[in-house]
């Protein structure tokens, strides 16, 4: 296979395998994936799985004729990828292996060996010319081991990314990669999101092409799509709207309560429902869904006391790769003295973020008025922002939205007659209540300006706590006027025809211009409310909120330099030129503080 008219494919299916690490069911086979680079200078990037090695070798040969190898990249210690250094420094005596300070650490656990004689140490930020195709290494530790480097090359805008952006599922299978490329990362990356996180911000920085992982087809169109993924799994936001119902049931009593509660929650328009029996199914996949939806409810018996078996499996599947921002709704049943409830809440305890719905359904061995009544309430509560999204359901007047209004942060939508459009503010105002009127300020810089200020109408979406750096990213850091910023998220609409948020807020208001002030640097309009739709009882996003818990860190640790205050970014350099431009957020030098 040509990658590039330089790097050819020479990795080989597996269809002999049945548990990936012997625990993940691959039906479809795993791909170990190999590539050569061929230039003034013959770089191989890793080895294959031991079962393997005749084969791998004489794709080797058959790409390389009569040439010999310069180098063995080793990216990532695995056996299923190095299975084979040693082989390969037999049949290339001359050849010199490159990989991390660790990576030899672990060959001599592995081999016997570190290979001294043929080593290159490269770290973050090395290089490696083979001729016309430069090298830079770029350091993933655990990622989701410690020794793993992933390699980009400049001159084909080639991004060898280890095990990152793999799947399950040999190459000549047919089937979707999210799927399969969902439960591979959550099964075995997912506990490492802030190590995935900052590998993403070095990628941002490449010019990226290709990528070409360890596992899974090679990547070359569509890129934003896979690497959005990353950044929604890495940092454990929900992928999807919808309820992941996982439950356990002795005798059928459990299962029933359970067909229930999905039959109500689609009724009352939740967009997607999956009820998984954790006895019966993949337990991979089963913690894949609850990583993939915004709602978990946890359904099983009481147990010896405690819980049964495969549901107590399962809440520690998720814990150890580190479960979080998500809601959770129990069900549990019991004869005589039902306490799986408590026990489930209990593991979850050390979760971050979770919100525990206020209703809990407590079956008495099956079925009764009082836990369909329960069935009936906690469907409401899952449903409370879908039954105020839908047309035929909305509170269109309930002027409790109202009460969301704080020092917070806001996303303001309007449209320019081609598209929608939304920004970021955090000034908004309740002026009176008798008419109601609505104090907006917004920056004259912004788009959202000039285009409210021509057409006379907004929304006002209320940020809630829920809401991840991403929704910053997406709204407060690019222009409209270049940016199709509702590209990645389909809006909802209000009476107005304006776009409102369907994730992330807990309220919005619709606004019509009254009156226009110009102070200056901002805008102020002054509204009147046509419509008001509460969609949550979470709190509202304040600005110190923000600050505190949503806005990323910077690593400056051991970096002399500058560093945006808006995103993070670090520039690593002691002048900062007057038009530098932050790479990630876009903003200029008055952003920019020296580390000290």
């Amino acid at each position: 296979m040509e990658i590039s008219k330089d790097i050819r494919y020479i990795g080989v299916n597996d269809h002999r395998i049945d548990l990936f690490e012997s625990q993940y069911v691959v039906e479809n086979g795993m791909a170990y994936n190999s590539y050569v680079i061929l230039d003034k200078k013959i770089a191989v990037m890793d080895t294959v799985d031991a079962r393997f090695g005749k084969t791998w070798l004489n794709n080797l040969l058959a790409v390389l004729g009569d040439r010999k190898p310069d180098y063995l990249i080793v990216q990532h210690m695995e056996p299923d990828h190095s299975a084979n250094i040693d082989t390969f420094v037999k049949k290339y005596p001359d050849a010199k292996i490159v990989a991390s300070a660790k990576a030899f650490m672990m060959m001599q656990q592995f081999f016997g060996t570190d290979f001294t004689e043929h080593q290159v140490v490269v770290a973050d930020g090395d290089t490696l010319s083979l001729g016309n195709h430069e090298l830079t290494f770029v350091s993933a530790p655990m990622v989701h081991w410690p020794e793993v480097l992933m390699t980009y090359d400049s001159t084909d805008k080639v991004l060898f990314s280890a095990d990152a952006f793999g799947k399950f599922g040999a190459l000549d299978a047919e089937e979707e990669w999210e799927d399969e490329a969902r439960r591979y990362y959550f099964g075995i990356v997912g506990k490492y999101g802030t190590q995935v996180q900052k590998v993403l911000k070095k990628a941002a920085l490449l010019d990226i092409a290709t990528i070409c992982p360890l596992h899974g087809p090679i990547l070359n169109e569509n890129l934003g799509h896979y690497i959005d993924l990353y950044q929604s799994w890495s940092s454990y936001e929900a992928e999807s709207e919808g309820v992941f119902i996982a439950y356990t049931s002795v005798y059928g009593h459990t299962k029933a309560a359970v067909e229930l509660l999905a039959e109500k929650l689609s009724q009352k328009g939740c967009p997607k429902v999956i009820t998984c029996d954790l006895a019966r199914e993949d337990m991979a996949k089963a913690v894949e869904n609850a990583f993939r939806y915004n709602k978990l409810v946890l359904a099983t018996t009481t147990y010896n006391a405690g819980i049964f078996p495969f549901m107590e499996h399962f809440i520690h599947g998720l814990t150890e790769r580190n479960f979080q921002k998500r809601t959770v709704a129990f069900m549990e049943n019991g004869s005589w003295a039902p306490l799986a409830a408590k026990v489930m809440k209990e593991m979850l305890s050390k979760s971050k973020d979770l919100i525990f719905t206020d209703t809990t359904v407590s079956l008495l061995s099956a079925l009764s008025d009082d836990s369909r009544e329960q069935i009936e309430k906690l469907s409401d509560e899952l449903c409370f922002d879908y039954l105020a999204q839908q047309e035929e359901t909305a509170n269109k007047s309930d002027l409790a939205a109202l009460f969301k209004i704080g020092y917070g942060l806001y996303v303001v939508t309007s449209n320019d007659g081609n598209r929608d459009n939304g920004c970021i503010v955090n000034a908004v105002t309740q002026l009176t209540d008798n008419p109601n009127r609505i104090a907006v300020g917004i920056n004259k810089k912004n788009y959202s300006h000039d285009v409210i200020k021509k057409t006379g109408i907004m929304n006002v979406n209320c940020l809630s706590v829920d809401a991840p750096f991403s929704v910053f990213e997406n709204f407060g850091f690019q222009t409209g006027a270049e940016v199709d910023k509702f590209a990645k998220m389909p809006p909802l609409r209000s009476d107005n025809g304006l776009a409102f948020l369907h994730r992330y807020i807990n309220a919005f208001f619709s606004l019509k211009v009254e009156q226009y002030l110009d102070l200056g640097s901002h805008g102020i309009f002054i509204c009147s409310v046509t419509e008001s739709r509460v969609l949550s009882d979470l709190d509202t996003m304040t600005y110190t909120y923000y600050q505190k818990n949503v806005k990323p860190k910077p690593d400056t640790d051991g970096k002399k330099g500058w560093v945006c205050k808006i995103c993070g970014y670090v520039h690593e350099s002691e002048d900062l030129p007057d038009d530098f431009i932050c790479p990630l957020c876009k903003h200029g030098v008055a952003d920019f503080e020296k580390i000290e």
